[in-house]
């Protein structure tokens, strides 16, 4: 099946790479002429593992494009997908302006049938409006003032339908979430609309993936839905966290009491500085917005909400009270920059907040993170970007792990003890054992575990 992919940031390029793989073929679509020439050059422009090496597999078998010409991607195809951002404005709500403005860029282009799918994440009644911008703009194309001027248009027959079909694509395992989904949401009232969308998905059949069928309003809120519950389920876990350092409690074990209850289960059930990326922020503000402009507040996702931001500001006074109550002149390594590993996103991060914080305090700061360093610096200004954990530590006054990568779970720590002018970690992903720390001489802080 032909398919056309309108953006290709995060959403776009893999959702248009996998379903190359799939075996339909598919031409990516962005006004950005560098990164369009980027991909055709070999190149990449986010970091996504894996992603790489499925794109130059599918270019190589033809199966997978990219051009700046819309025009001709959207007579080619029979499905479209509109994959661009949607980035908070200032109250939170989505902006739509890059959606409407494809929508209408398509109409021009429509000279058959086609399935037109919102693939970003937007909010209820979006799919209607969509519909509406390409109806008029269909309308404008068979009027007579239209077809005198283009009589090439004359007997033509525009029809389409609009189709929502969110994305729960995660950062550091995209490729994965896209190939061995937890199910697909199809959200349409037309048959043909919903027979094609299930022919692109046929190769999930083969996992047995779950398929939802719905109206469009309710596969545009179950995204929204979806994230705001694991937002809240991360922020609880959080002030567990801290009730249990007032209680004399264990999170470790709190979490794995609650998570063998079914009805609960295990994931999120993390304690960190705080959720950030692409996606939680944005949706979580977003759902808050959809539904104030319906009358209703969203409490319940409010309260995480301010609980995260808390949470991310409370990790500042526990870095504070580690070092005996003052910053001031201070130097604090900071291991990991991103919202969480194998993904160089900076967005709302939680390293944001707590550098800054620490700089209000008088700190100075060095870090390392294997990826995120370009990113981090277009954000973070004034600190030092090193070359690795160990020149972090060296002559640091404390180190501070912020996130989870995989080469910071097995650090030489009595290497990175030796380094530090006072044993200090900090550790706000509790990725290290206590008890291990306090025997190695460590004044070692966690969440929700208490001072050792």
């Amino acid at each position: 099946m032909n398919i056309c992919i309108v953006g290709t940031g995060y959403v776009g390029l893999v959702t248009g790479t996998c379903l190359a793989d799939f075996g339909h073929t598919v031409v990516c679509v962005d006004n950005n002429k560098e990164k369009i020439d980027m991909l055709n050059n070999g190149g990449i422009p986010i970091y996504e593992i894996g992603l790489k090496e499925l794109i130059d597999r599918n270019v190589k078998e033809k199966r997978l494009s990219f051009t700046n010409d819309l025009k001709k991607a959207v007579e080619q195809s029979i499905a479209v997908f509109i994959a661009v951002g949607t980035p908070p404005k200032q109250d939170g709500s989505a902006n739509l302006e890059y959606v409407f403005d494809v929508a209408r860029e398509v109409a021009q282009h429509i000279d058959g049938y086609k399935v037109v799918v919102t693939k970003s994440t937007v909010p209820v009644g979006t799919g209607k409006n969509v519909y509406k911008i390409i109806s008029e703009e269909l309308d404008k194309r068979t009027s007579a003032d239209y077809l005198k001027d283009h009589p090439e248009e004359s007997g033509k027959k525009f029809r389409f339908d609009v189709v929502s079909n969110p994305e729960f694509l995660r950062e550091g395992s995209a490729i994965e979430d896209f190939m061995r989904p937890d199910r697909v949401v199809i959200g349409s009232e037309s048959d043909s609309a919903i027979a094609i969308m299930q022919d692109i998905y046929r190769p999930l059949y083969l996992f047995e993936t779950p398929m939802v069928i719905t109206n469009i309003e309710t596969s545009e809120l179950i995204k929204y839905a979806a994230n705001a519950f694991l937002a809240t389920k991360i922020s609880f876990i959080n002030e567990m966290g801290h009730l249990c350092e007032r209680l004399g409690g264990t999170i470790d074990d709190l979490a794995k009491g609650m998570g063998l209850d079914k009805r609960i289960g295990s994931k999120f059930l993390h304690v960190s500085p705080g959720y950030g990326g692409s996606c939680f922020p944005k949706d979580t503000t977003a759902v808050v917005d959809i539904a104030r402009n319906v009358d209703f507040d969203l409490k319940v996702v409010q309260a995480a909400v301010e609980a995260n931001q808390r949470q991310k500001e409370m990790m500042v006074d526990k870095i504070e009270a580690a070092m005996g109550g003052s910053l001031d002149g201070k130097t604090i390594g900071i291991l990991g920059l991103a919202f969480k590993p194998n993904t160089d996103d900076m967005r709302e991060a939680a390293s944001i907040t707590i550098i800054e914080g620490l700089k209000e305090k008088g700190a100075k700061v060095q870090t390392f993170d294997p990826v995120a360093m370009d990113e981090a610096k277009k954000c973070i200004g004034d600190i030092d970007y090193l070359e690795d954990a160990y020149a972090v530590a060296k002559d640091a006054d404390a180190i501070v792990l912020l996130t989870e990568w995989n080469e910071f779970r097995m650090l030489d720590l009595g290497k990175i003890k030796e380094l530090l002018k006072t044993p200090v970690f900090v550790d706000l992903r509790n990725v290290y054992d206590a008890e291990r720390m306090k025997a190695l001489g460590f004044v070692y802080e966690s969440l929700g575990r208490g001072k050792i």
